[in-house]
């Protein structure tokens, strides 16, 4: 039993469920914010990993060719002194043909046979002339192709500067924003912790007679049987007057609170351990949560605003004390009721 008072003091002590729900809302909105960025970033990502895939299979384009020109240069090269060498075979055979016409010894089959010779090498030097005349022209085209792909690789260097300059600066956009959050999450808990006092001082100044109102960390606890007959959901007379004490305390509150801050005030019932079942309440579950709605409804009767209002009943699933004595069942029936946030 002295464990669990112990922990649930703990909890209430160390913690306001108000921040929770605070820093709950900011941190879904940075954590929406942040995923659209990353969405951009990761976008920008791929197309920059794209465009680095092309400069790479450009530049892979670029010594292949670069291979090839070199090579068709070599061929034209080979082919020019191929060609200077038939020149001169040819011019060396025209001078041997004169010489065997002027003899007059053999000169015409000898001639027949230079003729032919002769023949054969212009057709060759004229196939070789070809060649050179297609490998410059290739050469040209190679050159050409070269040209256009080191300016595209100019253009997709261009474009991946671009995308790393956006993704440094919406790493920096969501640094700010992260810090703008931040400082806007401490200034809504440092607010709501001032009002929350200001809250508790008033309604402890109220209800500083009651012996039987507990203040347990961030909320007010009333034993059901303050509140309400046994196994009921109506208040009685003195539940009543505790009520009109709390309204009161909301309603001043509510005129000091800023706009900005989404506040609420939360009724939470709790039963014992103990099953009920007749006609109107089924179970702890129907109990509980008939008497945190009374509650409510009579707050908004007095002239607390119903969106600024929530009921929950919890059963006997949340108990204070975990002891099976009637004092700790009578520690655990009981109206719970907090400012916190939406």
């Amino acid at each position: 039993m002295a464990r669990g008072r112990v922990r649930r003091g703990g909890e209430y002590g160390e913690f306001w469920p108000g921040y929770v729900d605070v820093l709950s809302t900011l941190l879904l909105v940075v954590t929406f914010l942040m995923s659209l960025f990353m969405i951009a970033q990761y976008f920008a990502a791929e197309e920059a990993s794209g465009k680095d895939s092309a400069l790479q299979r450009l530049t892979r384009q670029i010594s292949e060719l670069t291979s090839l020109l070199s090579l068709e240069k070599g061929k034209a090269k080979s082919t020019e002194d191929e060609l200077a060498a038939l020149q001169a075979t040819l011019s060396s055979l025209r001078d041997e043909n004169s010489k065997l016409a002027g003899t007059g010894f053999g000169a015409d089959e000898k001639a027949k046979d230079l003729e032919g010779r002769i023949g054969a090498l212009t057709g060759e030097l004229e196939s070789q002339k070809n060649i050179s005349t297609d490998a410059l022209a290739k050469v040209d085209l190679l050159n050409q192709q070269l040209l256009s792909l080191r300016r595209q690789i100019a253009a997709l260097s261009e474009a991946l500067d671009a995308s790393e300059k956006k993704t440094t600066e919406s790493d920096k956009t969501i640094k700010d924003l992260g810090q703008r959050l931040n400082t806007a999450l401490a200034q809504q808990v440092q607010e709501l912790k001032r009002y929350r006092s200001d809250f508790f001082g008033r309604l402890r100044e109220l209800l500083k007679d009651r012996k039987d109102i507990r203040v347990v960390g961030d909320r007010f606890v009333f034993e059901s049987e303050v509140l309400f007959p046994s196994g009921s959901a109506t208040l009685t007379p003195e539940g009543l007057a505790a009520m009109d004490q709390l309204a009161s305390a909301v309603l001043e509150l509510q005129s000091q609170i800023p706009t900005e801050i989404d506040w609420a005030l939360q009724i939470d019932g709790h039963t014992d351990a103990r099953p009920i079942q007749n006609a109107p309440f089924p179970s702890n579950w129907e109990l509980s949560t008939a008497r945190a709605a009374s509650v409510v409804k009579y707050l908004i009767s007095k002239g607390v605003p119903a969106t600024r209002l929530v009921a929950a009943g919890h059963g006997e699933f949340q108990p204070i004390d975990l002891g099976t004595s009637e004092e700790a069942f009578q520690r655990n029936r009981r109206i719970e009721i907090k400012l916190t946030n939406k």
